[in-house]
């Protein structure tokens, strides 16, 4: 059954990635987008935006920050009127504007926030921040009908994706579950070559595609790539 669900993106800059990382021979721009969620329970953001991080990860990235307050503010709303943050994962670039949204539930897989609270992972500020209040998940959750959060751990230990069940069909909010839509359709190939039997060898897959399958995904949406992923 779908719901009355609306989905915007949100455009929080954007960041230069090294070519040692974008694994080619020239850096890759890539974008910082955050997801706005209405629904009838409220407000919901798929994350917030890039953090202020040390002198050396700034040059590192060479961020350009768009402000959370002004991106909500061309959707026409305040940062008052979130009432839930998801977080995909806990790296800078993903939950930058938390501290923003304090005393708001930041729903997060258990096993991201341990990670994270070890160090050397993130800018610590922007996970234990005065007011931090944080909704631990092991695993699947429903926090609200027709909204479902699932883990899609790969890029971090705790990376999780977010499954809404639309009047039109299911939208995956798929974060940094890969880093372009393009990988995200090699891998559905890769998948489907295996389910048909094709002989090895054959591109490894993640095991949570079988998981966002039983979706039915109608589009994917990611944090670093403004393509959209849509079944062929």
């Amino acid at each position: 059954m779908g719901h009355n669900i609306a989905v915007r993106r949100l455009d929080l800059g954007y960041f230069v990635r090294p070519a040692s990382e974008a694994g080619g021979t020239e850096p890759r721009v890539e974008p910082a987008l955050a997801y706005l969620v209405r629904h009838e329970r409220g407000l919901l953001l798929f994350d917030t935006g890039i953090g202020h991080a040390d002198t050396g990860t700034e040059a590192h990235y060479r961020p350009r920050r768009r402000p959370l307050e002004e991106a909500l503010a061309a959707a026409g709303v305040a940062l008052d009127d979130i009432s839930l943050v998801v977080n995909c994962h806990l790296h800078f670039d993903h939950c930058g504007g938390n501290p923003l949204l304090a005393g708001r539930p930041v729903l997060v897989q258990d096993v991201e926030l341990a990670t994270a609270r070890r160090g050397d992972y993130t800018v610590d500020e922007l996970v234990d921040f005065p007011g931090a209040v944080y909704d631990e998940l092991s695993g699947e959750s429903e926090p609200w009908p027709g909204v479902r959060v699932v883990p899609t751990p790969g890029h971090t230990p705790g990376h999780q994706s977010l499954v809404l069940r639309q009047d039109d069909g299911t939208v995956v909010l798929a974060g940094q579950a890969h880093d372009l839509a393009s990988d995200f359709a090699s891998a559905q190939l890769a998948r489907r070559a295996a389910l048909d039997g094709v002989e090895q060898p054959l591109p490894a897959y993640r095991p949570w595609l079988d998981r966002l399958a039983d979706f039915d995904p109608r589009r994917v949406l990611f944090a670093h790539d403004c393509s959209v992923w849509e079944p062929s």
